[in-house]
């Protein structure tokens, strides 16, 4: 069964408010999805959700999920799995923060749908 077997520890990365965010211990999640444990490194900085500022969408999508936001952008930067598992884990991490089934899907299209720029071309070693 999926969980995470850390809690997500971060502070501010930059001192500002640009929503940049660095893990001051690791984040470590089992996936069923992925068929492994994703090990998020201290020190790995991250956005968490890139959901735009629009009202409806960050009402539908934004501020939840961290935990499995920092897993799926660590992802998206370390390619440890294609970007369609990438994607298929934010929704499985998502469920098992308790985030509804509605707005899961939300967030899993809209990565699929918009996700594809984010996919660093140049992976960070994992």
């Amino acid at each position: 069964m999926a969980k995470f077997l850390t809690s997500l520890v971060m502070e501010n990365a930059t001192g500002m408010d640009d929503g940049k965010w660095r893990l001051t211990a690791p984040l470590i999640y089992d996936s069923d999805v992925a068929g492994k444990v994703i090990v998020v490194p201290t020190g790995f900085v991250t956005d968490l959700a890139s959901v735009p500022r629009v009202p409806i969408a960050y009402m539908l999508a934004g501020g939840t999920s961290n935990e499995a936001s920092v897993v799926h952008d660590y992802i998206y930067s370390s390619h440890i799995v294609d970007r369609a598992t990438a994607d298929a884990v934010l929704r499985e991490a998502s469920a098992v923060t308790g985030v509804p089934a509605w707005r899961r899907a939300i967030m899993w299209a809209a990565v699929r749908a918009f996700g594809g720029s984010h996919w660093d071309e140049k992976p960070i070693p994992a």
